[in-house]
């Protein structure tokens, strides 16, 4: 409370109080009975006299015993107005002399909080650590008690070793679970006109962010999952912490799907699942997935072909080495060029044109490299007459699975059985 307001509260003008005080004490030394009168604004040690409901008096070496009652009464933390015994001794703030009543007004959480920003402001000095715990928080950092008062921590004043551990979009999920850890801190910053308190645990810690990634680092084993958060966006990948220590995750393994930019699907904030993939701890580096964590569609997509099974093909790409057919949805295969034409050809186009869609047989299925090798010229194999014929009775009967049977392509293309010839053609990745 405001010393003035007090004042005010109690019909008193300090001034005059003042004045009065100081004659009266000035007489009292000039008879030799000096009494040590108290002034306002000084903070004193007191012996509690006697606690009742709604007052406190304590004695503090003058004629009558101060008062703690009002609005400073309530102010006191009803735990340690429990713990008041008589005989004890605490310390005291002078509101008031003297108010219209001739009491002696004091404060106690006044006295606490007086001696709490001496004692902050002595750290401030000497860059000493304080070891507390957190007790609350708000959506910018954590709250610490130091010397009866509430600092702040910003989250940017945390340890890299805390935030690692920071899960969750809201400040509730990210800060609750950390009420009632132990934290050592030091005072950067002091207020009092503003009640500004602010702490720092980063500058408390010898922890850096080098020694906190190689602690990482050596604890780290492939194949671990971890809960991070994406710290930057890069055109080849992403950086993701986990537990203090940033790793990358490259474009390609962002996704099943293809990502251009990383933005595409992740933004820094953003909470992810990773696995670890790769260690190099020569290079202190980690190489993380999170597509690795996700449902291949590649798996549901392919098994809807089999080798030696007819398809229709619609060709999107052709290259010195082959044409590339799309089968269905996104599902490419490789015609290598040596499966296009029992004729030597130099290039796919003396042959295929993009957009023409032929019917194709499927050679090899590659589920771990997401390939499917496909042959133009071995569509009328006899190698593969008693799969057509399987195929041809299915759909006869109402099978429902579609298999493409033999039929003339859209463009004439010489063709012909080639029994010897069944050595799959080499394939090469689809999304070149």
């Amino acid at each position: 409370m405001d010393p003035n307001e007090a004042n005010q509260e109690t019909g008193v003008n300090p001034e005059n109080n003042q004045v009065d005080n100081n004659n009266m004490a000035s007489l009292l030394e000039s008879e030799g009975l000096a009494i040590d009168f108290p002034n306002q604004g000084e903070i004193r040690k007191g012996v509690v006299a006697s606690v009742t409901p709604g007052q406190i008096l304590v004695s503090v070496g003058t004629k009558s015993e101060g008062v703690i009652t009002g609005k400073e009464y309530e102010l006191i933390p009803s735990d340690e107005l429990a713990n008041l015994k008589i005989g004890q001794e605490i310390p005291v703030y002078v509101i008031n002399p003297e108010d219209s009543n001739g009491n002696l007004v004091l404060s106690y959480m006044r006295a606490r909080e007086e001696e709490g920003w001496a004692i902050v402001e002595n750290m401030v000095a000497k860059k000493e650590s304080f070891h507390s715990s957190i007790i609350g928080y708000n959506k910018g950092g954590l709250i610490v008690p130091v010397g009866g008062l509430r600092g702040f921590v910003p989250s940017s004043q945390i340890s890299f070793s805390r935030r690692s551990s920071m899960t969750g979009d809201t400040p509730e999920q990210r800060w609750s679970k950390m009420i009632g850890q132990e934290i050592d801190v030091v005072v950067i910053e002091v207020d009092r006109e503003r009640r500004r308190l602010i702490l720092s645990e980063r500058q408390a810690s010898t922890e850096s962010r080098d020694s906190v990634k190689d602690r990482v680092i050596d604890e780290l084993k492939e194949g671990q999952v971890f809960t991070g958060r994406v710290t930057s966006l890069a055109d080849f990948g992403v950086f993701v912490n986990i537990n203090g220590a940033d790793g990358l995750v490259h474009l390609s393994e962002i996704s099943w799907d293809r990502v251009q930019h990383p933005s595409e699907v992740l933004k820094v904030g953003q909470e992810v699942k990773v696995k670890v993939i790769a260690i190099d701890r020569e290079k202190r580096r980690i190489g993380l997935s999170i597509r690795q964590l996700l449902s291949d569609p590649w798996d549901k997509k392919a098994a809807a072909f089999q080798e030696g099974q007819l398809v229709e093909g619609t060709i999107t790409r052709l290259t010195k080495f082959g044409a590339f057919a799309r089968l269905n949805d996104d599902i490419e295969g490789l015609i290598h060029i040596s499966e296009i034409s029992e004729k030597r050809i130099e290039h796919p186009r003396e042959v295929l044109k993009e957009g023409d869609t032929y019917t194709l047989r499927v050679l090899k299925i590659d589920n771990a490299n997401h390939r499917i090798g496909l042959s133009l010229r071995r569509v009328d194999s006899m190698a593969y007459a008693d799969m057509d014929w399987q195929s041809l009775e299915g759909i006869l009967t109402g099978d429902d699975k579609e298999i493409a049977t033999p039929k003339a392509n859209s463009k004439e293309v010489t063709v012909s059985e080639t029994d010897s010839k069944e050595a799959a053609a080499p394939e090469v990745d689809s999304k070149e």
